[in-house]
């Protein structure tokens, strides 16, 4: 291997790093006209808790990171989280958190929608951050 390829190899190795980083970061927001609580944010995904005061909430999924937000925020997998779901359809007339397909919609989504509340991995701004994991 000469020095081209080894400083290659080590530009790739570091920018994989970086990716990696930053996927780790989960940042919970909500529309700036609801307050709600780390505490609620289980809650909230698991059709628990449906109003913050007198606003109905609406909770978002984002596909492009919701496995990881099942594992590290909500400690549970995606058969458990659909399984919950289900049950809750069935029993209760509720439906589950629609599905956004990434950052850029999920975001979108939580600005322009009163009470909506989701999560993305990219740093948001002009939603309230509620917790960041």
């Amino acid at each position: 291997m000469n020095k081209l390829q080894i400083l290659f190899f080590g530009i790739l190795l570091a920018t994989s790093a970086a990716t990696q980083a930053l996927a780790e970061d989960i940042y919970v927001i909500a529309h700036p006209n609801i307050s709600v609580t780390v505490n609620d944010i289980r809650e909230i995904f698991l059709g628990e808790k449906q109003f913050a005061g007198a606003v109905k909430i609406v909770p978002i999924d984002n596909s492009a990171v919701q496995a990881d937000f099942l594992g590290k925020v909500m400690k549970m997998d995606a058969a458990k989280y659909s399984s919950t779901w289900t049950k809750k359809s069935l029993r209760d007339g509720l439906n589950p958190p629609a599905l956004k397909s990434g950052d850029a919609e999920a975001l979108n989504y939580v600005k322009s929608t009163p009470g909506a509340v989701g999560y993305v991995i990219s740093k948001p701004s002009n939603v309230t951050v509620i917790q960041k994991y």
